[in-house]
Order: structure tokens, then sequence, then C-alpha cells
């Protein structure tokens, strides 16, 4: 006998299935081949999306707590994150004078100079392995398509 919580499931047609298991592949294997082609460099995925928020942010800084939210990562694994780019002579934390309990994460000459470094070999990586597998027109029906999903997803950040 069913449940009403499986009558009232709109479970997914096989294609919709394919195409779901096919993303979550795509995500999964792109974002392992991208974080091993940093490898070289000591960075992470996590280390490289750091260095581009700070390094397109004005001052080359951003609140400890901005940055998280950008990065979808919690205040206590930045700050893990952060002390080990510190180590590594990426960034420094810099007190905040508005908010004394604030902290902001800035981007050294060091990092900086990563990022002059790194960039074009990941661009390259994301070329080769995402963009030039796909005709200029596929692109733009992936971009058309994602982007509500991509707004959706952005607009539930932060709700229960």
């Amino acid at each position: 006998m069913e449940t009403e919580t499986e009558t009232a499931t709109r479970w997914l047609t096989e294609d919709e299935q394919f195409t779901w298991r096919t993303h979550l592949d795509v995500s999964r294997l792109l974002m392992h081949q991208l974080e091993k082609d940093l490898q070289p460099f000591g960075l992470t995925n996590n280390d490289y999306e750091i260095l581009v928020n700070l390094s397109e942010s004005p001052d080359l800084r951003m609140r400890m707590s901005d940055l998280a939210a950008a990065t979808l990562q919690s205040k206590s694994r930045l700050s893990h994150q952060i002390t080990r780019m510190e180590t590594a002579g990426l960034v420094r934390r810099e007190n905040c004078e508005s908010d004394r309990r604030g902290l902001y994460a800035v981007l050294t000459d060091a990092g900086m100079e990563t990022m002059r470094r790194v960039a074009p070999h990941h661009v390259a990586s994301v070329r080769r392995h995402f963009i030039d597998l796909m005709a200029p027109e596929a692109l733009a029906d992936l971009r058309e398509s994602l982007t509500p999903v991509a707004e959706h997803l952005r607009g539930r950040r932060g709700k229960v």
C-alpha cells in the first residue's frame, strides 16, 4: 500500500534522471579535474576561489563574513582555510576599524603574484575540460538553462 508521500512524489522520468545524473557526473568530474590541475601550484579549488574573490574586490580585501558567504563556507571552515593560506603567505588578516569584532582577509603581494601565475593555467584548464568541448550555441543554451536555477538557489540562501 502506497503512502500519501509516495503518491504525491513526482518521480523523475528516465530522461530527467539521466540528465540529473549526467549533471552530477560532470560537476564532480570537472571539479576533480580542475583541482588536479591546480595541485602543481600547491592550491586547492577553495584556495583559488578565495584568491579570485580577493583579487576582484576593492582594495584586494573582503570581510571574512562576506568571503564566507561568497564561497559558501562556514565561518569556521573559512577561518581554517585562511590560516593555511596565511601560512603560505597568500593572504593576511586585518582588523576592521569600523567593527572591532570584524576581520578582513587581504590578498598579499605574494597572493596576487600567485593569481597572475596560476590564472592563465586555470583558464586553460577550464577551456580544455569544459568550454572548448561545447559549441558556442550549446554554451549559450546551457547558460540560459542554468540561469533560473542559479537565481532560484541564490534566493534560497540563508533560508531554512
